[in-house]
């Protein structure tokens, strides 16, 4: 008896744990159709600044823009790493991090020094824990990304790489392709000569690959500006940047959802599956013991005829 008394317990204890994970993919499933039409409603903005920086860009002949020049050497860099404050969202921390942290190493290795910026308690825990102090951390704020953020980190990178301080700038973040479905995202932030020869859609690394590969043939513009395209670009680049990591915080608020949805449904699966064998268990063993006491009372029965 104290057999099924244990399995009793670990029954209530799974379906207790079942009621948390389906309640948390319920919050994720209510909370991800905003956070996609969040980020939805900030691409044609993103798209349409990128077209005009496009077009400005290819009038900017002779001039010098220092967001748009390449370093000739990576003496610093910056990773961008966006992943979220909670966890129970199966790999969609981990994939992140140690993809930057991979980067990281490999810039090191050739001498170069690399800074972090951390959005999201998680990242900023992960690299702290390796002795890697974060130059700008944003905790609390993963789920729902505010524009004073991006703010900030663009204001740093970008006077970083005007003056020749920082000499590359990468980002790494969850593009939620749908409800269900994320992908990793690997972008190069500065310099960005190339932004302007794709969509301004996320670039997975086979995109990154096959776009180092293609040939640059930039057409003269047809465009007349006032003031000039180096004042315009001034004024574009910067918003450019802004608007680029505005897009993967909201992006990676909808994946992060849409990550978490699925482990707790998996979870909350799962949990089914193990209360199912345990009630089998359960009965299996409780149905032996009722077997023997009734072979028990007919034995006794049986020997008392006997006598």
């Amino acid at each position: 008896m104290a057999n099924l008394r244990d399995i009793k317990r670990r029954i209530d204890s799974v379906t207790s744990t079942k009621q948390i994970t389906r309640t948390m993919e319920m919050v994720s499933t209510a909370k991800i159709r905003r956070a996609l039409e969040a980020a939805q409603a900030a691409a044609p903005y993103k798209e349409a600044i990128t077209e005009m920086l496009s077009n400005v860009a290819s009038a900017r002949s002779g001039l010098q823009v220092p967001l748009l020049e390449t370093h000739d050497e990576i003496r610093r860099a910056v990773l961008i790493v966006i992943a979220s404050d909670r966890g129970l969202a199966g790999g969609f921390n981990m994939v992140q991090q140690r993809t930057a942290e991979a980067k990281m190493n490999e810039l090191k290795a050739t001498g170069a020094e690399v800074e972090i910026i951390a959005c999201g308690r998680k990242p900023h825990d992960y690299f702290r824990y390796r002795g890697i102090e974060p130059v700008l951390s944003f905790v609390g704020i993963s789920s729902e990304p505010t524009m004073e953020e991006a703010t900030q980190i663009a204001s740093y990178v970008t006077d970083g790489y005007s003056k020749g301080t920082i000499d590359l700038v990468m980002l790494y973040y969850n593009h939620a392709r749908n409800r269900v479905d994320q992908d990793q995202v690997v972008e190069q932030l500065l310099p960005i000569g190339d932004a302007f020869r794709v969509p301004s859609k996320p670039r997975t690394k086979e995109a990154i690959t096959e776009l180092e590969e293609s040939p640059v043939n930039p057409s003269e513009s047809d465009f007349t500006f006032d003031p000039s395209p180096n004042a315009v670009l001034g004024y574009l680049l910067p918003a450019y940047i802004r608007t680029v990591i505005y897009h993967a915080l909201l992006d990676s608020a909808a994946a992060e959802h849409g990550a978490r949805r699925r482990a707790m449904k998996s979870a909350t699966d799962n949990a089914t599956e193990v209360i199912t064998t345990l009630n089998r268990k359960y009965n299996r063993i409780r149905q032996g013991s009722i077997t023997t006491e009734l072979n028990e009372i007919v034995g006794g029965a049986a020997a008392l005829e006997e006598m």
